[in-house]
């Protein structure tokens, strides 16, 4: 498999940065180690472009004729290789060179077939929703059913205007679309891949415990009112060391803190707090929302059931980068190979060569959707969450976006960043 062609770029006008785009787009096709007739486009444009979406897609579609499917969504923020932008107008788009019956768009009008569908068997699947949907939670994990591994990536729509979607295959719209033009709002769309289409995904956490884990023994609604047996406020004010005898230290404290869940269902090894104190990929973060002396209870921002883990946690910019590093690491041990000829491993030492897409990497692209929690200022500069993922990485074609609630396995987190690659044949 060959490099996805990408490219991304910024301007108060959409048309200037969906030129700058363009003219990258086709400098990578002209390239031989790039895919040259790409048939899947994946957009991603920051809120300011929002009340135009319609038309940079009808824009991207006109000028790349041979692109038949297109999906995407809109961010506060998005990333592209070594680069965010973060509140100010601009797009990303990367086309992916995979063969057409490997992959199907999908949206709320025209759903995914079930995962025991003869027509179409989706493995996994890119999912883009509205954080304003109905029990979206719930439809995150319905959609991973729909899958043959019960596991999806992706994000929740971020912005400060309209939370658009985009959904265009084939003969110009979605079959069940009608007339559609391709941006939606509301529910879910994204693209399902099957097996064929190779991908390897990981989370990696932003938040670092700072309690040991406790079980959930009692609780009403989204009250914990019992943790180990004990009153869970107590345990809570021990935990962090504070004391109601002094009200405004305590509250400045629970205003800092946030909770890490693990269902009781969750297998030990994924989820547990592990590596040297950070969480596993089975836990959620969740804020604390209130407290409620009267039941000596904690009021989190789930609906948590007796016998789920919980361990109170804070954000911590250190953590985040050093998970951020793992992940990655994980996945270039993981794809490249165990023995490399002394001109392979030439090739793949020394900083500039390191960066490098050479074919021993077998990444032909990359997702990752960040909490919009975490771009920015959280890892100390301005597009220092993508650059430590170009160092840890390599010089692969990325795009992605900043999300109100990253989609892993089949839940919605937060704080986090999903990676997710397309992995070529070695």
């Amino acid at each position: 498999m060959k490099l996805f062609p990408y490219g991304h770029a910024t301007h108060p006008q959409w048309r200037m940065a969906a030129g700058l785009v363009l003219a990258q787009l086709r400098a990578h096709m002209a390239l031989p180690a790039y895919a040259s007739a790409p048939t899947l486009g994946l957009l991603y444009i920051t809120d300011h472009y929002a009340g135009q979406a319609q038309e940079i897609l009808d824009f991207l579609g006109g000028e790349l004729p041979e692109i038949v499917d297109w999906a995407g969504t809109v961010g506060i923020g998005i990333a592209s290789n070594n680069v965010e932008y973060f509140d100010e107008p601009a797009l990303a788009v990367m086309l992916c060179g995979l063969p057409s019956d490997q992959y199907r768009v999908f949206s709320g009008i025209s759903p995914l077939p079930p995962a025991n569908a003869t027509h179409f068997k989706a493995h996994t699947a890119l999912v883009h929703a509205d954080a304003g949907t109905p029990d979206v939670a719930e439809l995150i994990a319905e959609m991973a059913q729909r899958t043959g591994s019960g596991y999806v990536f992706g994000g929740l729509a971020s912005t400060r205007s309209e939370a658009v979607q985009f959904a265009l295959s084939g003969n110009g719209n979605v079959k069940g679309h009608g007339a559609a033009g391709g941006v939606f709002s509301g529910g879910l769309s994204g693209v399902a891949f099957a097996q064929g289409a190779a991908l390897m995904s990981r989370v990696t956490q932003g938040c670092q415990p700072i309690s040991g884990e406790h079980e959930i023994t009692a609780c009403d609604g989204n009250v914990v009112t019992k943790l180990d047996g004990q009153s869970a406020l107590d345990v809570m004010l021990a935990d962090l060391g504070v004391t109601l005898e002094k009200p405004r230290d305590a509250l400045e404290k629970v205003r800092t803190t946030l909770v890490g869940l693990r269902s009781a269902e969750a297998g030990l090894q994924d989820g547990r707090i592990q590596r040297s104190g950070q969480f596993g990929a089975d836990v959620v973060v969740r804020h604390i929302i209130g407290l409620d002396p009267a039941r000596s209870g904690i009021a989190i921002a789930d609906l948590p059931a007796v016998g789920t883990k919980l361990a109170f946690c804070e954000r911590n910019a250190e953590a985040a980068r050093a998970d951020l590093v793992r992940v990655c690491a994980e996945i270039r041990e993981e794809l490249e190979p165990e023995e490399l000829t002394l001109e392979v491993a030439s090739s793949l030492s020394g900083v500039q060569a390191d960066a490098a897409p050479h074919p021993a990497r077998r990444i032909a692209g990359a997702i990752y959707v960040s909490c919009s929690g975490r771009g920015g200022p959280h890892f100390g500069a301005p597009s220092a969450e993508l650059q430590i993922v170009r160092r840890a990485l390599g010089d692969v074609p990325l795009v992605g976006f900043f999300a109100g609630g990253e989609i892993a396995r089949h839940h919605l987190y937060g704080y986090t960043g999903v990676l997710t690659v397309f992995t070529a044949a070695s």
